[in-house]
Formats: structure tokens, C-alpha cells, sequence
């Protein structure tokens, strides 16, 4: 499956007005087109950061969306006052227990790697993070999303509360500082954020 992010750096006043045009005009909107499979939004209130993704049933149905897709990521732009910045990926992990609630919270990380050893970071992730999470209190979802050819990978873990979102932090500590370089990886980002939608409905793939 793939799967394609607006980002979108507005005004934090902004972003529950946003968050409501998604929910009631973009989701419903994209939903429609073909071989769409969900929408998630990801917000950060004090910064006015937003992620809006997009899961599809194939590379062709994406590239099939692009226009109509870009054109609801700039009316969503306008609302929060920026500018959408769009990129387009393969979904190379999912794994949920969790369906996340209206008060859950995601930890996002960006990662580079060499363009060949992507595969290699997939599968050390899946096989060494994704059990320890299973054990988490809280714990909803992991989801990692690649671009083979860069070396690119973002990993989205949402839990269903505050609490057990700070909960997990050294172990999120963990893996940036000392789980990531050890495995070669190179943590390029890393923002917590809202979980305001989430219907990305993309099915288990561990």
C-alpha cells in the first residue's frame, strides 16, 4: 500500500478550524476517489504543524489522486495560512492494537538510511521496537513509511493518552540516541503531535 502527507506549517490559532474542514469536507471528499483506503491527521496546536495523510491501495490509484488530492491540501493550506508541502510514499510497516481515541497522541521520527539498507532498518524496527511496544500501557499503533530510493522512513507511534504517550518517552529516547545510530540510522526529526482523525484504516502488515 501507499501513502501520501500534506504538511502544512500554519497559525496555531488556525488549526481547529483545519482540523474541522478535514474531517467534514477533505475526508469525505478523498474517501470517494478510487482506491483511497483512509485519512489520518496528525496536529500540533502550539506550533501549528499539521499532517494530513492519505492511504491508497496502490502506487497507480495515488498517482491517480495527485490533482484532486493537491487541490484539497490547498484549500486546507489556506485555512491554517501556509504553504502545503506534499510528498508520496510506500506504507512498508503497520502494526495496531489500539484503535486511537479522541485523546491520543503520536511521536513522529523522520530517519535516513542508505537508499539499500532501508529494508534492512524495516525489519530491525519490526523485529526488535515493535514487540517491546505490544507492552506498553496505552500503546494504539506503529506505522512506518518509506521512499526506498532516498534512504527516506518516517515511523508514526500514537498512544491513546497523555499519560501513556509520556510514559513511553525513554523509550523513545532509546531509539533515537542509542537504537538508530547502532543500526546506521540517521534520526533527521522528531515532533510530537495530536491525533485529531484517525481513519488511515491501512491493514496489519507485521
Amino acid at each position: 500500500m501507499h501513502a501520501r502527507s500534506t504538511t502544512i506549517h500554519g497559525d496555531p490559532g488556525s488549526v481547529g478550524a483545519a482540523t474541522d474542514f478535514v474531517r467534514d469536507e477533505v475526508m469525505p471528499e478523498v474517501r470517494a476517489m478510487d482506491g483511497c483506503v483512509g485519512l489520518s491527521m496528525l496536529a500540533d496546536p502550539a506550533s501549528g504543524r499539521c499532517i494530513v495523510t492519505t492511504s491508497w491501495r496502490d502506487e497507480a490509484a495515488m498517482r491517480a489522486s495527485r490533482e484532486g488530492v493537491r487541490a484539497s491540501a490547498q484549500r486546507t493550506a489556506e485555512i491554517l495560512g501556509g504553504e502545503p508541502e506534499l510528498q508520496e510514499w510506500e506504507i512498508a510497516a503497520m502494526h495496531r492494537v489500539l484503535e486511537a481515541r479522541q485523546a491520543a497522541r503520536s511521536r513522529v521520527t523522520w530517519l535516513r538510511t542508505a537508499p539499500d539498507a532501508v529494508d534492512r532498518a524495516v525489519d530491525a524496527v519490526r523485529l526488535s521496537l515493535m514487540p517491546k511496544l505490544d507492552d506498553l500501557p496505552g500503546f494504539c499503533s506503529v506505522s512506518i513509511m518509506v521512499r526506498r530510493s532516498e534512504g527516506l522512513a518516517v515511523a508514526a507511534i500514537s498512544y491513546d493518552s497523555d499519560d501513556t504517550f509520556a510514559q513511553a518517552g525513554e523509550g523513545a529516547r532509546e531509539f533515537r540516541d542509542e537504537f538508530a545510530p547502532a543500526m546506521g540510522i540517521e534520526v533527521v526529526d522528531s515532533a510530537e503531535f495530536d491525533v485529531p482523525i484517525a481513519h488511515l484504516r491501512v491493514p496489519e502488515t507485521t
